[in-house]
């Protein structure tokens, strides 16, 4: 039996941990809060694994994965794999596993995307690593997985992340066209159109169907919970970095950069920048300036 830590119960890690668990994978599990804790702390879900062990973080990127593995190093023998499941920078993850690897520890990098609907649907896993350390933990990948597809081995250290930036730039502006779009229902038109039966429409036969819509139908149905959720949209990072890659390599990228700067715009209220823009169609043309 495949036996694995898993380091991180929240959400995502611990759905991952109950699929793991169902479908023959040994899961050793520790959290830094104890009522999820399973272990009493990283020492002891060490010791708890046979060798050549196998770490899984999944948890928040930056100093919350980093601290864990400053911790985990002299814990962990030649041979053993750390895999970051986590959305960490692409950048940081290469330095890292080139880090590891002074200590003959594989960093194995995975893109995780699924959500809170991968412990059903399964989850689609964007590896990066040395071929025989992503190959030694297939039948992890392969029980996380869906039972069709889901996964790739996107390359060396550090593929794995950046295939999932990539991934979650591609979902914002997925995301934005489906909003605006929605919108634009809304404001235009002969008046009166069913706007949620024409989504409900597209989910089949449609050029656009998708899980984004599906998901897109669920909170438009949802009346009540639609109407009371606030029009502010955070950014986790991984759009940014897209947009900053595509700058990097002069690859044009309009569609993602123009998604992450309305995310931007959604946290603003009466922004300035309008304010000036008003100001001065006022100063030029006259028009008048609305309260």
């Amino acid at each position: 039996m495949t036996t694995l830590g898993m380091v991180g119960l929240g959400r995502m890690g611990g759905n991952m941990t109950r699929r793991l668990r169902e479908r023959g994978i040994e899961v050793v599990a520790y959290d830094r809060d104890p009522a999820l804790a399973e272990v009493a702390d990283l020492h002891a879900l060490v010791g708890s694994l046979p060798t050549p062990r196998t770490v899984w973080l999944m948890l928040p990127a930056g100093p919350p994965t980093g601290d864990t593995i400053e911790v985990l190093v002299p814990l962990l023998d030649p041979g053993d794999t750390i895999v970051d499941g986590g959305n960490a920078n692409w950048r940081t993850t290469v330095a890292r596993g080139a880090a590891l690897a002074e200590h003959g520890i594989a960093l194995v990098d995975a893109g995780v995307s699924g959500g809170v609907w991968g412990y059903e649907e399964g989850y689609a896993l964007m590896v990066g690593g040395e071929a025989d350390a992503v190959e030694r933990l297939q039948p992890v990948f392969d029980a996380l997985r869906p039972d069709e597809g889901g996964f790739s081995h996107a390359g060396p250290v550090g593929a794995g992340h950046y295939a999932k930036m990539i991934h979650n730039g591609i979902e914002y502006g997925m995301m934005q066209a489906f909003a605006e779009g929605i919108e634009l229902l809304e404001a235009g038109g002969p008046g009166g159109i069913d706007r949620n039966a024409v989504v409900h429409g597209w989910q089949h036969g449609s050029v656009v169907r998708s899980w984004l819509l599906d998901l897109l139908v669920r909170a438009l149905d949802d009346e009540e919970g639609f109407a009371a959720i606030r029009g502010w949209a955070e950014d986790s990072g991984e759009g940014r970095w897209t947009v900053e890659e595509a700058i990097a390599t002069a690859t044009p990228a309009p569609v993602i950069t123009a998604a992450l700067f309305a995310r931007f715009a959604s946290r603003q209220e009466d922004p300035l920048a309008m304010r000036v823009v008003a100001a001065l169609r006022q100063q030029f043309g006259g028009h008048a300036v609305r309260s």
